[in-house]
């Protein structure tokens, strides 16, 4: 009878005490079945390969905006059981990489990411036609905004073109951030931060782009990239930096094929026992440099200035002196790039010995500079020479106020030279790039809005 219904394991009475005789035998059983058992996952899946910029930036998409995939790589076929037989299943005709699997059967090929999201069902749309306070910007300063305004009574909308959490959202670890002593990965603080939004009645929609402002009497209009607009008495502007394009020749190719910028963390893995390099000298470089050394063999970090300490918090100094596959290189910088369908090595010139470097290279993540997402605000919202928002006190010349502005008031602290239209976090200029100021910048923001409502 045992065999006949295939039993694992028996028990013979008595087994007391249980302490004993019973509970150190499950424990046993159930390790045993806990390191055999692999159920099948049963989530999205995407099957494309790791040198493709198309399926990059599926995979990055879907871990900004926590969703859970499955990344199957089609060039390991021949060593993954699993792979090899996904690929036999298809039709010639749906190997067209990457190819997003749901669980549900369906599936898309080269899909972009709007496709993929308005599959997945995020919301891409707003609910209304009207709110009290919209925000463009899902970062630490938006959601912020967000969650005040909502608590206090506010009708209030984010729109963010890629995924809530910004740049933020990308850091492997922040560690100065007040209340999380051990410290906290970035894409947790997002996660958190979007529950606690939501929880107040916050409408998020991603990805969707805000693409023109304009302004009609108590009236705020937002047109979004789909054709639609939406209407608010006051906006906030959190949208942001970007990262500055390295200026090498050809390097737009490799993008997404060993050249990545931001932290990438989704290539990770991927870089096990590699060389990978990294530009920049300041936090967000510094973090990902901890986390990659955690997978790579080396990672070498190269700095244009003379030492980290210009632009790198100290505690994040010390822990890349004492990780011992890091090494900086001051005085550095990229001058070429080289490969065909990915990245196959980097020319690093030293500029104070003028000697230049080829170096193998699987991976080059890039941190430099801090671009504003602000031209589409061309001819509305003013702009210091670099892009950046300027608001309040920045707006006086003379003592007098920016030109149309027709209030007896002068600009508030963080409002526009569009009266009702506010500007926090990374975007604004003078503001302190720090996850925490943008929180304090966009809770501040809505006390003004208040005030600016008041007077509507």
């Amino acid at each position: 009878a045992i065999n006949d219904v295939q039993l694992h394991h028996y028990l013979l009475k008595p087994w007391d005490p249980p302490e004993q005789q019973l509970y150190p035998v499950l424990d046993d059983l159930l390790q045993e079945w806990l390191i055999r058992h692999k159920p099948p996952f049963e989530g999205v899946r995407v099957l494309g390969t790791r040198w493709s910029p198309k399926s990059y930036e599926i995979r990055d998409s879907l871990a900004r905006n926590q969703v859970p995939y499955q990344w199957l790589d089609a060039d390991a076929a021949e060593r993954d059981t699993e792979v090899a037989r996904l690929v036999e299943s298809l039709d010639p005709n749906e190997l067209k990489l990457p190819l997003v699997l749901f669980p549900d059967g369906d599936r898309l090929q080269q899909p972009g990411w709007q496709e993929v999201a308005a599959k997945l069902g995020l919301r891409t749309h707003a609910g209304l036609e009207f709110y009290d306070v919209a925000i463009v910007g899902g970062g630490p300063a938006g959601l912020a905004a967000a969650v005040y305004g909502a608590s206090e009574g506010l009708k209030t909308l984010i729109v963010e073109r890629e995924a809530p959490g910004g740049q933020a959202g990308l850091s492997s670890k922040i560690e100065n951030y007040l209340g999380f002593p051990a410290g906290l990965r970035g894409s947790d603080l997002a996660m958190r931060a979007v529950t606690q939004a939501r929880r107040f009645g916050v409408e998020i929609i991603s990805p969707q782009q805000a693409s023109a402002i304009r302004v009609d009497g108590p009236y705020r209009y937002l047109k979004l990239s789909d054709g639609t607009e939406i209407s608010s008495h006051a906006l906030i502007l959190a949208t942001g930096v970007q990262w500055r394009a390295l200026d090498v020749p050809g390097i737009e190719r490799l993008q997404g094929a060993g050249v990545y910028y931001g932290a990438g963390q989704t290539e990770a893995i991927s870089c096990s026992d590699e060389n990978i390099y990294i530009v920049g000298g300041a936090n967000s470089a510094g973090q990902a440099a901890m986390f990659f050394s955690k997978y790579a063999r080396q990672v070498t970090m190269l700095v244009r200035g003379s030492s980290l300490a210009a632009s790198m918090s100290a505690y994040l100094i010390d822990q890349i002196q004492k990780t011992e596959n890091i090494r900086v290189e001051c005085h550095s910088r990229v001058i070429a790039v080289q490969g065909d369908d990915r990245l196959r090595s980097v020319s690093i010139t030293c500029e104070t010995t003028g000697n230049t470097d080829t170096v193998p290279a699987s991976a080059l993540f890039i941190f430099i500079g801090a671009e504003p997402y602000t031209e589409w605000l061309d001819g509305v919202v003013e702009r210091d020479s670099r892009g950046f928002l300027l608001t309040g006190p920045d707006l006086m010349r003379d003592g007098k106020p920016p030109k149309g502005w027709q209030l007896e008031r002068s600009p508030s602290l963080l409002e526009t030279n569009v009266p009702g239209i506010f500007a926090v976090g990374d975007v604004r200029y003078g503001s302190i790039k720090r996850v925490a100021s943008g929180v304090g910048e966009g809770s501040v923001a809505i006390q003004l809005v208040h005030q600016y409502l008041s007077k509507v």
